[in-house]
Formats: C-alpha cells, sequence, structure tokens
C-alpha cells in the first residue's frame, strides 16, 4: 500500500523539481550573462541600478560613491548654469560668506612663494590676541611644516578653521628674523561683513559698499545709515558692483527701507512654484531721500532684485553697466552625508514683469560663463548702443521704458575706461606681479608706512615715492620686460592699482575703496546727479510714450 501511494505523487514531485531547475537556471544565466533589463525595466530606477550592476559585475574594484560625487554635477549641468551640487566637504565654504561669521583665527592672508603671508590681522580676534602681527610667514603648523607647492588656498582654510575654542599652534617667521616665533591660538568667531564701506563723499552725501546679501546684511545697512545719519547726510549712494547676491530675503529687507507702502519689490513663479510676491510695508525710514544705486556686469542675484526695485518703482537712478543677469531661484537641499543640492525651483521678476535672467541653452554651460568676454569683444563695456536686448520693452510706473531677457540696463550707462591700458599694463596686473610688489613695498617698509594714520595720509605719502618706478624695476627682475613708453602711457593705472593695494595693507578695505572711489567716473557721475537734483527720474513726454 506505501507503495502505491508513492507511486501516485512522483509525477507531482518531478514537476516541481523541473520547475525549480527552470527558475535556478534562469537566475544563474541571468546573473553570469548580465540580463538586468527585466529588473531594471519593473522598477524604473536605470540610474540606481546601473550603479548596483557595476558594483556587482564590474571587472575592477569600483568605488561607487566616487562615481556619484562625479556623475550628479553632470547631470545638473544639463538642467540650468545654476543649479549645482555641493560636496560635503565644500558646503561649510559655500555657506560661511552669508551666515556672516564662521570660527577661525582671524587672518586675512596671500600666498607669495609657496609661503602664507599674514596680509592683516583682524581687530580684536583671536590671532591679534595670540600675538599675530600683520606680515609674519605662517611656516608651521602644530609643528607640522606649512610650505611648499602642496599649499593652496583651500588647504589653508582647512587647516586655519576649526570648532570655536579649539586651539591651533602657529609658527611664524618674522621680517628681519631668522628664528621661528610659535603662538597658540584659540579659534574663535569671525565677523564676515556685508557692508565693507560707509563714509561720506561730500558735505551731504553718504555712501555704502555692499559686498555680498547675507544673513546680517540688513541690520549692517541700518548700522551704516545710523552712521551717516549722525554725519548729517542728505543723498545715499549704494554701490553693489561687483556684488554676486545672496540671500532674497536681505534684498527684499533693504529695498522696503526705501520704497512707499504696497510697492512690489520682487516676484518669483517657477512650474511647481505658485507665484509669490513680495511687497514694502511702509515702514521704513529713507523713503524719500534722493538714492543713486551702482551696478556692473558683475552685480548679480540679489543685486540685481534691488537695483530693479527701485528702477521699477522710479524710486532712484541706476548708474553703471548692465548687471549680469542672474534671475534663478535655487532652493537648498541636504542629503544625509551633508552634501548639499542647490535646485533652481523658479525666476526672479521685476515689479515691471521682466525676468532677470540671460538667455541660456541646457547643457551649455561654457558659453554661459564665457558671456561677459563676449559683452566685452562686442563692445558692450565701451558704448551703451552696444548692449543687446533679448527681451521686450517694459514700462516702469511712470512709463519709462525697461528692457528685460538678461540684468538691469542703468539708467546713465558708465564706459570702462581702457585708454591708459597697455600690453604692460594687462601683463603686470594679471601675472600677480603688482600685488606682489604691493605686498613686498608695504612688508619692507611697514614700521614708516604705519605713520600714517588715515588713507589720505597715506595717499599724500606714497604720491611722493614714485612707487611706479620701483615696481618697473621690481618688474624686470621678476621677468617682465621693461616698456618706458607703456609704463609712461598707464603710469596712472599703475600708481593707482599699486598704491590701492598699499593702503589696502596697511589699513583696510574700506580705506582702500575710499581711495578708489576718489577718481571713479561712475561716483563721480552719481555726485554730478545729486548736485543737480536729477535722482528722481522723470516720466517721458506723451509723443515718447506714443512712439
Amino acid at each position: 500500500m506505501p507503495q502505491k501511494t508513492n507511486n501516485r505523487f512522483m509525477p507531482l514531485v518531478m514537476a516541481l523539481c523541473v520547475v525549480i531547475g527552470i527558475v535556478i537556471g534562469t537566475f544563474y544565466a541571468n546573473h553570469f550573462s548580465g540580463n538586468r533589463l527585466s529588473i531594471i525595466n519593473s522598477t524604473g530606477n536605470k540610474l540606481n541600478n546601473l550603479l548596483h550592476i557595476i558594483e556587482d559585475q564590474y571587472v575592477d574594484t569600483v568605488q561607487v560613491n566616487d562615481l556619484v560625487e562625479k556623475a550628479v554635477p553632470q547631470i545638473l549641468s544639463e538642467l540650468d548654469p545654476h543649479s549645482v551640487y555641493i560636496s560635503a566637504k565644500d558646503v561649510q565654504m559655500a555657506t560661511d560668506e552669508l551666515k556672516g561669521s564662521f570660527s577661525g583665527v582671524g587672518i586675512e592672508f596671500v600666498i607669495r612663494d609657496d609661503t602664507l603671508h599674514v596680509q592683516n590681522v583682524i581687530s580684536n580676534g583671536p590671532a591679534e590676541r595670540a600675538g599675530v602681527l600683520a606680515g609674519d610667514l605662517v611656516v608651521t603648523v602644530d609643528d607640522k611644516p606649512f610650505t611648499g607647492k602642496t599649499l593652496t588656498n583651500e588647504e589653508a582654510m582647512h587647516r586655519l578653521k576649526g570648532p570655536k575654542d579649539t586651539k591651533v599652534k602657529l609658527g611664524l617667521l618674522r621680517y628681519g628674523d631668522k628664528k621661528i616665533h610659535h603662538v597658540t591660538v584659540t579659534r574663535g568667531d569671525i565677523p564676515t561683513r556685508s557692508v565693507t564701506a560707509t563714509y561720506m563723499l561730500d558735505s551731504k552725501t553718504g555712501y555704502i559698499r555692499l559686498k555680498s546679501f547675507g544673513e546680517n546684511t540688513y541690520p549692517e545697512l541700518l548700522i551704516a545709515l545710523a552712521k551717516l545719519s549722525g554725519q548729517g547726510f542728505t543723498n545715499l549712494c549704494i554701490d553693489l558692483r561687483g556684488n554676486t547676491g545672496g540671500y532674497l530675503q536681505s534684498a527684499v529687507q533693504i529695498a522696503n527701507e526705501f520704497l512707499p507702502k504696497n510697492r512690489l519689490i520682487v516676484y518669483t513663479e517657477g512650474r511647481k512654484s505658485p507665484r509669490q510676491d513680495y511687497r514694502s510695508d511702509g515702514r521704513g525710514s529713507y523713503q524719500r531721500i534722493p538714492l543713486v544705486i551702482l551696478i556692473d556686469e558683475g552685480s548679480a542675484s540679489a543685486s540685481e532684485i534691488l537695483a530693479g526695485a527701485i528702477q521699477d518703482n522710479d524710486r532712484g537712478t541706476i548708474i553703471g553697466r548692465r548687471s549680469f543677469g542672474k534671475g534663478l531661484v535655487q532652493q537648498p537641499i541636504e542629503f544625509g552625508d551633508h552634501s548639499m543640492l542647490r535646485l533652481t525651483i523658479a525666476r526672479y521678476y521685476s515689479p515691471s514683469g521682466r525676468c532677470i535672467q540671460k538667455p541660456y541653452s541646457s547643457g551649455d554651460k561654457k558659453n554661459y560663463e564665457d558671456d561677459l568676454v563676449s559683452r566685452y569683444e562686442h563692445g558692450e563695456f565701451f558704448s551703451e548702443d552696444s548692449i543687446k536686448h533679448a527681451g521686450k520693452e517694459y514700462h516702469t510706473s511712470i512709463g519709462r521704458p525697461v528692457f528685460g531677457g538678461g540684468g538691469i540696463t542703468p539708467d546713465y550707462f558708465i564706459a570702462e575706461d581702457t585708454t591708459s591700458v597697455t600690453s604692460y599694463y594687462k601683463q603686470a596686473a594679471m601675472s600677480g606681479l603688482m600685488l606682489n610688489f604691493a605686498y613686498t613695498y608695504t612688508d619692507q617698509n611697514r614700521q614708516k608706512l604705519s605713520a600714517y594714520g588715515t588713507m589720505r595720509e597715506l595717499s599724500a605719502y606714497l604720491a611722493r615715492q614714485n612707487t611706479v618706478e620701483q615696481f618697473a624695476q621690481f618688474a624686470e627682475k621678476n621677468g617682465l620686460r621693461r616698456r618706458n613708453l607703456m609704463i609712461q602711457r598707464s603710469h596712472k593705472l599703475l600708481e593707482r592699482f599699486i598704491n590701492s593695494r598699499i593702503i589696502y595693507n596697511m589699513q583696510s578695505e574700506d580705506a582702500w575703496i575710499e581711495f578708489l572711489n576718489d577718481d571713479d567716473p561712475v561716483i563721480l557721475k552719481a555726485r554730478e546727479l545729486f548736485d543737480s537734483n536729477a535722482t528722481f527720474p522723470e516720466a517721458p513726454q506723451e509723443a515718447d510714450k506714443k512712439h
């Protein structure tokens, strides 16, 4: 009887064995042949599966994380020029400037001849308290050599920055000394300034230079305005040249100080981001002060938001050259490893409705990055007639025409002056020889130069020292052939550059900016408009409107 029962189930057992055999055979056939198409199609995540297949079957050992780090930027580059990936090690550096402070030792430095030179010591900072002086050479860090070809700005910042209250031991070599002097610096919070200069251009005109739009920019501006109020200013010039932007909210807060209630400042809109309007609340303290905004091709993003709000609301006058044209809104998204994605989710539009963003082609980052070179070659920096507007004409609150399709076009165009530029000057600037000379001159004459306490006094002293001739001799020893006719033609430019850097080295960024502004044609135009009470734009005549 048992024999008959076993015979009855035998066909079923054999069928199951055949099915199991087919399944196992198919698995191994697919596994060793690399046929994963069905798996890829079923999951829909081709990229993820591609990485798994490479890790599982590739002939050599592969670091998949390294592949991801290289692949993500390539993918984002196909979207737009401002969607970017920031690796975990670079996130802090990318956000420090906008956050208003970072933890470090508190020095400004330059790297010359494979050695870190202390250019400035931040007042009352950790380095100053430890006894570090401007002009010191940092030759060791924590008793390890800190010189050589491998020394870069990135490596220096990595070694000198660190958590608050941690210590770092610096080996310093001072001018004229042969013995290394050691100090221990306790790292602390180092403020990063957005407002880099505040002073009176004349008895009525206040000047504020904004370097960026960070977390502390608005309170810094209020402090600067209070300082100018104490000096009796009745006109205001805000310099945004070279300001590449930052936080939208900072630009909105600043615009709000100068606009009447319920004026549109900017709006954003994207495919998945509904339109959002930013309007003034009428609480600004400087709604009627005559106002001029300075811009150039280096002014971008939040700078363009502020300039566009002032221009489109006919609240002040814009002077300079067409701005960069960065009008894409990025949303930061942090990954688990603390790396970051900045993904474009919307566009900025000025109050008149014009898009600030200049044209771009997806995946064509090179042409986009070369745009400023193209503008230069096309003559836009030298002639207002050479400006190409890619967008249609819009109108301000009183009907003045303004143009979209790439940046903010100023109300008054100021050409870049190249009449004194020679090939000698270009070589001297681009080679770094002028910066090198200015630092060397400062270092060798620091005690003498420190006797002059103000920018005016130091400037007057330097004007008598014939620094151009001293530079020409220095440059010739360092491989730049002397060209007397060109030196004579570029004499003013050479002297301006060299002396400004010596002033920067000895005093501050504020003094450096004030020195450069003295004969700046953009500043001179602003003062001219204030003197003629022409800082408030006028509506076009009826005939112009019809045209």
